[in-house]
This record gives C-alpha cells, structure tokens and sequence, in this order.
C-alpha cells in the first residue's frame, strides 16, 4: 500500500461486482478526490473467466481461487461480493482478516449469521470490517444508525427490506391481480430471481433485519431467533379490503427492544396492514425504507433503493472511501467484547390487532359461531365485513378486524374457527401495525 493508492480485490463478478468495477472507473477522479488517495482495483475472482461482463478485465490478475485473492500481496482491501453465508464467501473473509486486509462485503445472509463472531475477528485484527451495501441497497442505514444515531438510545428500528416483495404487494394493488401473476411479471423484468424464495418467503428481509436490530441495539443476534413469514398467502381481495378499512399491506421487518436495561427484543419479518396516513404506507415499488425511532431524534425515515447494480456499488464504494480515508468503526457499533445476547421476544406474546380472513359456507349462524370462538378466548372484535351472498352451499369471504390482544388468544381461538365445518381454507392472519415506538 502506498499513500497515493488503495489496492482493491474483487472476490464475485456478479451484478454488484461488475458494478463496482464500473463505478470506479466512469467515476475515478471524482471519488479519488474524495478518498484522498487513488482507488485501483488488481485483483478480480469468479468463477467463470470466459464471460462477457461489459467491463474491461485486462488490467487486473484474475484468480480463480478467490481464497488466494485475499491472500494476495497486492490487495489491501478485499471486496467480498460473492453471496452465501457459508463456504468460499465465508472463508474469503476470514482470510483476509487474517492477513490484517480490511473487508468491504454486501454479503447479508454471512453477516446475519455470522456477522458476531467476523466482527470480533475484525476488532482483534485492528482493521475494517463494513457491509453498508448488505441492507437497504443505496440508503445509508448502516451509517446511518451506526454513526448519525450514535447518541441515541434506539427502541426500534422497522422498515421495507425487500423491494421484490414490496413491488409485487404494490402492482397487486394497482392492477388487482393475483400473487402468482405478478411474481412472474416481476422475474420476467428481473426485479425477482427465477428462485424467489428468498425474498417471498421473507428470508431476505430477516437477514437484514438481523444485521440492524444487532446494530441498532447493541447486541449479538441468533438469526433463527428472527419469526419470519412470506407474502404468498396475501390475495388481492386481502389488499382491496385492506384500502377499504384504511391501511396498506407491506412486509416489514420489524425490531423493537424491551424495557430499558432489557435484552428482550421483537425481531419479526411478516406482512402487516399499516395506516394509509403513516409514510411508510407511502413507499412503493422496488423502493425500501428503514425507520429507526428512540432518543433526542425521536424518529427518522430513510427511502431508496434498495437493491441493483448501481445502489449496492455505490454502497460498496462508499465503504472503500472510509477506509480509504482512515476511517474505522466497530463493525456492531460498539467493541464485540462488550454485546450482549438478545433474546427474543415469542410471537405468543406479541400484542395488537390482527385482520382476519375466513372463507365460509354462507349459512346462517356461521358468523355467532366465529364471535362465540373469539369471546371464549377473550378476543373482541371490532368489525365484521362480508359482501354479497353466495349460492345455497356457496362460499363468501368474511374479513374480521380485532381489538388489541395477545397473539396467543388470536392463535388458540382460531384453532376451532379453522376446524369447523362451515370454514374453507386456512384462516390468512395479518398483524395490524400503528408504528408506534
């Protein structure tokens, strides 16, 4: 390493990897200037050498092993950007802090279960560990919450941490069409993989939330203690009666700590109807937001994109800048020798009002049995909503929208409501959330 110049190694030449490349050579005066020192990127790795990647790779030594990359004399910075949380990824990484290297990667699924322990690794060796582009894409929340909150003592931090999910919840909106229709259109435009499981089934957003609720509160984090549920049971007769009531469904991942001094905490990643007045209602497409609230700043908002080849580059490049310049931070935001374990808090215990959609044979007494169900668990209702009548032996939806009440009264009612005979289907259950701290 020389004063004038910051050696970079790219390990992954996918969609993130190329983009960096890129970003730093359309834009190298600028952000040399910014850096204070000239950023040259000698080192690439992937796994396929023989394609075409719309970029110039004469200039850096290709390796074909990405371990050797970390290892490599002429690399002071490693660029992790090849995904996974175990395997080629994880040993890069811990290579690299090995050889004293600081380490930029956007990988989410490594950090959200394994990001602890590389962060004590990291605080042993003295050097850089920063992943601003794993959560949110091109928002600074990691910074964010790391550096601009660091005088406030967080309560929660929520937000939209998937922009697939929050596209095809926005299109069945404005189109009025099915799950399935809109997630083919979404892979068809590129906007969700031909594997989406990850983000329709909420994994995607737990592994985020993961990384910000450990951030945001100080504290090391299990990822299988974060509950996590999908978007494939939402219908769009769920999302037109959830306007008609006044709220919006989102998928949210949503972390929330205890009592003062408590490391209790909410971590859960399910779709929730949200008040139409509330600006996250309002964040719509492929955007994400990350809400943090608590302390002197009470709350604060940040919207973006939140995935791409242009906003996750440009996160990546902005951590090669700090190092650049000398900056470095404890990678949970605080020395990993002082975190805690949080502890979750169960669903059973959650505490709101929930939205309820039963299909049921349309037959008189049906609806005093549902609210029989519901009194005898202590679980009031607050409306009833049914349009329409079916054919003699036909089905109808029947929404019911609860007062406040412990998620395991909803749970224990529900058990005979689903096993009666008039019931059709599985009763779809969605949380509602006021956002309050």
């Amino acid at each position: 390493m020389t004063a004038e110049t910051l050696r970079l190694g790219i390990a992954g030449l996918g969609t993130v990897g190329t983009g960096v490349l890129k970003l730093v050579g359309e834009h190298a005066d600028l952000i040399s200037q910014r850096a204070g020192r000239r950023l040259v990127v000698t080192a690439v790795s992937a796994r396929d050498r023989s394609k075409d990647r719309g970029v110039d790779l004469t200039g850096p030594a290709w390796f074909d092993d990405p371990v050797q990359l970390a290892r490599d004399a002429d690399v002071d910075v490693v660029l992790e950007l090849i995904g996974g949380a175990d395997g080629v990824a994880k040993t890069v990484v811990e290579t690299a802090i090995a050889q004293g290297k600081p380490v930029v990667t956007a990988n989410k699924a490594l950090l959200a279960i394994h990001g602890p322990a590389l962060a004590a690794a990291a605080d042993r060796a003295g050097i850089t560990l920063a992943y601003e582009a794993a959560v949110a894409g091109g928002i600074p929340a990691i910074k964010g919450i790391r550096d601009g909150l660091a005088a406030n003592p967080l309560t929660a931090v929520f937000g939209i941490l998937n922009g697939t999910c929050n596209y095809i919840l926005t299109e069945m909106r404005e189109s009025g069409r099915e799950f399935a229709e809109v997630l083919a259109e979404a892979q068809a435009l590129g906007y969700a993989e031909a594997d989406p499981r990850f983000d329709v089934d909420g994994i995607d957003a737990a592994h985020k939330l993961a990384i910000l609720a450990g951030l945001s509160f100080n504290g090391r984090i299990a990822f299988d203690d974060v509950h996590v549920e999908g978007i494939r049971p939402i219908a769009a007769v769920d999302i037109a009666y959830a306007e008609e009531l006044g709220y919006r469904i989102k998928l949210l991942g949503i972390a929330r700590r205890g009592s003062a001094g408590s490391n209790r905490v909410e971590m859960r990643v399910h779709p929730c109807l949200v008040p139409l007045d509330t600006p996250i209602a309002t964040v719509e497409g492929v955007f994400n937001a990350v809400v943090a609230t608590g302390g002197p700043v009470d709350q604060i908002m940040m919207v973006g994109r939140g995935a791409g080849a242009g906003p996750t580059a440009s996160a990546v490049v902005a951590d090669v800048i700090d190092v650049a310049r000398g900056f470095r931070a404890p990678a949970l935001g605080m020395p990993t020798g002082t975190l805690p374990d949080l502890a979750p808090v169960p669903m059973d215990e959650r505490f709101g009002a929930y939205y309820v959609r039963l299909r049921v044979i349309d037959r008189p007494g049906v609806i005093a049995d549902i609210g029989a169900a519901m009194r005898d668990e202590g679980v009031s209702i607050e409306s009833f909503l049914q349009k329409g009548r079916a054919t003699v032996g036909g089905t109808v939806p029947v929404i019911l929208v609860t007062h406040e009440c412990a998620e395991a009264s909803l749970r224990r009612a529900l058990g005979p409501i689903a096993g009666s005979a008039t019931v059709v289907d599985d009763p779809v259950v969605i949380r509602i959330e006021p956002l309050a701290a």
